[in-house]
């Protein structure tokens, strides 16, 4: 073999489809790039993948990457001289009951919220589509003309060729034995045939990147499931151009494949693998067929095909595949060590998100970001629970049986839990309390009155669920007298140290150099303007603030903190989170009865909206932060976990005559829709700025501090916004999820990024960007006419600007 070179600006490990493309993109940009691959290219599991290549995801950007991989697979064979298997065939997906119907129709209308042309057939059209089927059961389809398949080796090989062609260098047969990491800078890469001194990392290695980045303290939570599909012989009647087809109410999908048909699915009872490490030595290699376990796909499958009952079996392929606990792939930076980047755990889609990831994977190396917000994909947004392996086994399991099942709203995960608790868990369990998990913290999300008959559990449906009105209960109850919501899940974060506010300063695009006791809310951004973090920051010393973030952005949040505290200056962030529990008392009694449990004076002259203050209750000191996200008189009550028990009691006690009411999270959801109040990762992120989210009063433009991002903000300031944010109210019978199709004057401008039930108003309400090439003002918005698809169905709607609840925050600020 050629010698390898001594030195590369970045290494990519892994010669997988991910890990080709990763090196395509790099050199293409430009970057000197070397890939190491240990055994061949596409030995690890590409070579076994099924090859189906769809598009749709829950999220646009994601959506968008899938639907940057087909427009690559369809210009590569023409770039390097090697066929792909590329074929845009279309792709059709079945409904079989009333509900799964419901929730295709939704799926066509987030299509359509993300430009994809998805189209409803009848049963008959798609029996046209695709002639072995047997439709008897079938209540729809839908069908996305631009997915199709490919041959997974061809697209590896000639994304190969083609980063050749551009300068890459790939080397076979040739296994990294460790990184070398010196004083936490990454300084090459030891292989079997020599050193490589570099600056950047990939590692692309598929179901072995766990344990190679866990030597490095790098959390990568995946696990190696068995994935089986079958290959037939030719089957009469099969045409080369029969679209791709999912079948999700029977589990299985189906592609062509030389005349016969490749059929797979995703069973409710998956087989892990390689508990125990997986087998030195394996690449091209297989799992032993398991004709017992693929029975019950295969028995679901012959009730749509009947073909298949006499077709040939040319194989059952079984191969491991990398699958997360959430479903979705990991790209990004490591947390734990800079410049070690992870493209890894593809669901078994890494052939139709490989082209995508790889550009965006090389985007990030080159430019320390991604190209656009991939939130659902990044990394960060894994937690403590997340390093145990039993933890990541136990929720893939779910995840993977939940491949094809009813993608329900506000669907919770049942494994791996109860795992972090708050200290009130039992207390409130005890007072009906049905919990959602979020980074492994369990959340109340309502509460039941089980003495009136309610169940103590979600049911879940795309109508009004059961626990509509007890969240209206709770919702009432905040807006009239007071409500208790234990968030001790929040992230909690010290930034201390004699250039804290300095450091501060430079990160957050508000003012935070107040006086010790203000409370700021403020988000941080990104050089392009975009939002990259949205949390309060309490200076509660000369040199140290309390910074406090959402449930599961704690170890994105801390990273983009961290990461950008100027070099040279003494500022240390720690995380406290499991330190103090919050009791978020809010409502406008919250006042009467905080005034019952301290001797401190919370009048509002002496406890304003925006401050912090050390009080005292039941014997505990609380730290207590006048804030809301519910938009009501309230205080986040941040106590150390031993107290929180005794300050919950002596707040019900308080309040037990003035309504006070134990509320959860999805009461915080409909309160919050009210306000207007802006939710980080659905309404607001990197690709928004504060002027495009209506949240450019929070940033200290006038001030002549800079900070990261202020020359962004500037520049739009000057050229005007092309999309802003705006809230919208239509019927109370419409059911409004998020991702709903936004029209103005009949063209489409947007989607909802958020959505729910306004229990004040009685009114369905979304939130979303309206978007406009040619610039959007305030004008622009209260001009148009506007409508939302719901299902495929248009509704009509009306906009506003403004909170639709107390815009004057009288309340807020009583």
């Amino acid at each position: 073999m050629t010698d390898i070179p001594s030195s590369s600006q970045v290494v990519v490990i892994g010669g997988g489809i991910v890990g080709c493309s990763t090196a395509y993109h790099l050199a293409k940009a430009g970057v000197e790039v070397v890939l190491l691959e240990r055994k061949k290219l596409t030995s690890g599991t590409t070579f076994h993948a099924a090859g189906l290549v769809g598009q749709l995801r829950s999220n646009a950007n994601v959506t968008q990457l899938l639907g940057y991989s087909i427009d690559l697979y369809r210009k590569l064979e023409e770039e390097t001289g090697l066929a792909t298997g590329w074929k845009m065939n279309g792709g059709l997906r079945l409904a079989c009951t009333e509900e799964r119907w419901t929730e295709v129709r939704r799926q066509a209308t987030t299509a359509h919220s993300f430009g994809l042309d998805m189209q409803l057939l009848t049963p008959k059209e798609a029996l046209e589509l695709w002639p072995l089927m047997n439709i008897d059961d079938l209540v729809g389809a839908a069908f996305l003309p631009t997915d199709g398949q490919a041959n997974p080796s061809d697209i590896t090989q000639a994304l190969a060729r083609g980063a050749r062609m551009a300068g890459a260098r790939i080397f076979e047969d040739t296994k990294v034995l460790s990184v070398d990491i010196q004083d936490g800078v990454i300084k090459g890469v030891e292989t079997e045939h020599g050193r490589v001194d570099c600056e950047k990392v990939v590692v692309c290695c598929g179901q072995w990147t766990r344990t190679f980045a866990k030597t490095y303290g790098v959390n990568v939570p995946l696990v190696p499931v068995e994935h089986q599909y079958m290959v037939t012989e030719r089957i009469e009647g099969v045409p080369s151009n029969l679209p791709t087809l999912r079948d999700p109410d029977r589990l299985t999908y189906y592609k062509e494949e030389v005349g016969g048909l490749v059929m797979g699915g995703y069973e409710p009872n998956p087989i892990l693998w390689a508990k125990e490490g997986i087998p030195k030595g394996f690449h091209y290699t297989l799992l032993d067929s398991n004709f017992d376990h693929f029975e019950q796909l295969m028995e679901l499958s012959l009730g749509r095909v009947p073909a298949l009952e006499t077709a040939g079996i040319k194989e059952l392929i079984n191969g491991p595949e990398s699958f997360t606990p959430d479903g979705m792939f990991i790209l990004g930076e490591a947390p734990e060590q800079p410049n070690f980047f992870v493209g890894a755990g593809f669901n078994a889609f890494g052939i139709a998100a490989g082209g995508g990831a790889g550009m965006a994977l090389a985007e990030w190396v080159r430019n320390g970001e991604p190209p656009f917000d991939l939130w659902p994909a990044d990394i960060r947004r894994f937690g403590r629970p997340h390093f145990d392996d039993d933890w990541i086994r136990q929720r893939t399991y779910e995840a993977y049986g939940k491949h094809y099942t009813m993608a329900w709203p506000s669907e919770e995960h049942h494994s791996a839990r109860p795992c972090r608790k708050s200290p009130l868990y039992d207390t409130l369990l005890a007072d009906g309390a049905v919990f959602g998990e979020k980074l492994g913290w369990e959340r109340p999300n309502w509460f039941a009155d089980v003495s009136a008959g309610e169940e103590q559990k979600d049911i879940y449906t795309f109508q009004r669920p059961n626990w509509h009105k007890a969240v209206g209960r709770e919702h009432k109850a905040c807006r009239e007298s007071a409500a208790l919501f234990d968030q001790t899940s929040f992230a909690k974060f010290l930034l201390k140290g004699p250039d804290a506010c300095d450091a501060l300063s430079w990160i957050a695009s508000n003012d935070v150099d107040k006086p010790v006791g203000s409370l700021v809310y403020t988000q941080m951004l990104n050089d392009r303007g975009g939002i990259e973090c949205d949390l309060t920051v309490a200076r509660i010393k000369r040199d140290e603030y309390y910074i406090v973030t959402g449930t599961g952005y704690a170890t994105h949040d801390f990273d983009w903190i961290s990461r950008n505290i100027p070099a040279g200056m003494n500022a240390q962030l720690v995380d406290i989170t499991s330190s103090n529990s919050v009791l978020s008392l809010m409502g406008p009694k919250a006042r009467d009865i905080l005034e019952k449990v301290t001797s401190s004076d919370v009048s509002n002259e002496a406890f304003p909206f925006g401050t912090v203050k050390v009080i005292g209750i039941a014997g505990c000191p609380v730290t207590a932060l006048r804030v809301t996200y519910v938009g009501e008189l309230g205080w986040e009550l941040h106590v150390p976990v031993e107290y929180a028990s005794a300050v919950y009691a002596a707040l019900h006690e308080a309040g037990k005559s003035l309504g006070l009411v134990n509320a959860g999270y999805r009461a915080i959801e409909t309160l919050r829709l009210e306000k207007g109040y802006r939710a980080w990762s659905s309404d607001i992120g990197p690709d928004h700025t504060p002027d495009e989210a209506g949240l450019g009063w929070a940033v200290k433009m006038k001030k002549n501090i800079d900070f990261k991002g202020r020359s962004a903000v500037e520049a739009q300031r000057l050229g005007g916004v092309k999309k802003k944010m705006a809230t919208f109210v239509t019927d109370p019978d419409i059911i409004l999820l998020g991702r709903e199709t936004i029209y103005r004057n009949g063209e489409r401008v947007g989607w909802l990024t958020s959505a729910g039930f306004g229990h004040t108003i009685g009114k369905s309400i979304g939130m979303g960007y309206i978007r406009n090439a040619d610039g959007v003002t305030a004008d622009y918005i209260r001009d148009g006419d506007y409508e939302l698809e719901v299902a495929t169905e248009r509704v009509p709607c009306s906009v506003t600007l403004a909170p639709l609840y107390d815009p004057r925050m009288e309340k807020v600020k009583a």
